[in-house]
């Protein structure tokens, strides 16, 4: 099963265009990719790639890519398409291929996605991948797309909306602390005074708010959110004809 992802972002769409096309920008919002780098090619031939990921300060995964893109379609949408490979034997992803679809509405630009890959280590892996790594990426590619969109509409540098991120997380994390460690205890109690009994009594709801609070209240607005992507298409959509033109990179 593919992955998609959609997002609608009230920015330009030539901006839109630059902060995704060029790896330099690209390799800023994107947390799937530490860098990404165009190498040389010849005028008229896809543009082909590197990239690698570090998924442990020791541990960095690479491969290569091919893309083209189409900036000027009759219905004023621009598309870009590519495969990618990794032969790292720690990757889990062996090969894959996906696009990205720029689609111009009325406030902004509705930007999509759609790539599907095949697992390496056989019958484990997809396994592996089923249950843990492919809802990560998703989960990943739909974080990135909030971040990206916080940096064109309000400025926020995708740099910036990580630490606002790990910020956030760390302030619920505390709170759910506090709820699960205080709440209940006699120490707590005791700063009810005399009315410590029906403290005692609310504990179980209190403690069910701050969980709530904790794990559903919506991010703040300076806070990058996968869920405030779609997951799924809306209508049918289907990978444009480019990516057939792509051959898979050596």
């Amino acid at each position: 099963m593919g992955l998609y992802i959609e997002t609608h972002i009230r920015a330009d769409l030539d901006e839109l265009w630059a902060r995704t096309q060029d790896p330099a920008r690209h390799q800023r919002w994107d947390l799937r990719f530490t860098e990404i780098a165009y190498l040389p090619r010849v005028e008229g031939e896809p543009q082909r790639f590197s990239y690698s990921t570090r998924l442990l300060p020791f541990l960095t995964v690479s491969g290569t890519g091919v893309a083209a893109g189409e900036k000027e379609r009759p219905d004023g949408s621009r598309t870009s398409a590519l495969r990618f490979s990794s032969p790292h034997p720690l990757s889990l992803i062996a090969e894959g291929s996906g696009y990205w679809r720029y689609v111009p509405e009325a406030h902004g630009v509705r930007f999509l996605t759609g790539y599907d890959y095949r697992p390496r280590w056989g019958a484990l892996g997809a396994l592996g991948d089923r249950a843990l790594f492919r809802p990560l990426m998703g989960w990943a590619t739909a974080w990135s797309f909030d971040r990206l969109r916080l940096w064109l509409e309000r400025g926020i540098t995708p740099e910036r909306a990580l630490l606002n991120w790990l910020a956030e997380l760390a302030v619920r994390a505390l709170v759910l602390g506090l709820c699960l460690s205080a709440l209940g205890t006699d120490p707590f109690l005791r700063l009810f005074g005399p009315f410590a009994d029906t403290a005692a009594f609310l504990c179980p709801l209190l403690l069910v708010v701050g969980i709530s609070l904790v794990l559903f209240k919506e991010p703040l607005a300076c806070t990058p959110a996968a869920r405030r992507c779609l997951r799924t298409p809306v209508t049918r959509t289907r990978a444009p004809r480019l990516l057939r033109t792509l051959e898979k990179p050596s």
